[in-house]
């Protein structure tokens, strides 16, 4: 069975930091691509970053912020968010693209495996 636990999550004020965690079992993340999400209430899920062999991606609203990687011998995909902004708000979720039917890009189709999310909440 894969699963992807979700871990970091809390609160924060704003401009400070929390660091995420997604610890995968049941499968190798080595060269796959893996992507943070985030969605707030009443709002879709949105792409916040994705990791690849080739690269990072990240949108535009944490560009300069937030820093995603990935522990392969941990098996685990981290999401460090710095300068917290209270539209950070948001359950985050971690995901994973096991069948590369799209290549590793942030759009929510590329990724067949997700976590249940973890809370972050942001106070001014």
């Amino acid at each position: 069975q894969v699963q992807l636990v979700e871990s970091g999550g809390g609160s924060a004020q704003a401009g400070g930091t929390l660091r995420l965690s997604c610890a995968v079992s049941g499968y190798r993340t080595g060269d796959r691509c893996m992507a943070w999400f985030r969605q707030a209430p009443g709002k879709e899920r949105e792409a916040v970053a994705r990791i690849s062999g080739g690269g990072r991606t990240y949108a535009d609203s944490v560009k300069g912020r937030f820093t995603i990687s990935k522990d392969n011998d941990k098996n685990t995909l981290y999401l460090q968010m710095s300068s917290l902004k209270p539209e950070d708000i948001a359950m985050y979720y971690c995901a994973l693209d096991s069948l590369r039917l799209y290549g590793c890009r942030l759009g929510r189709e590329s990724y067949d495996y997700w976590g249940q999310g973890t809370q972050v909440t942001v106070s001014t």
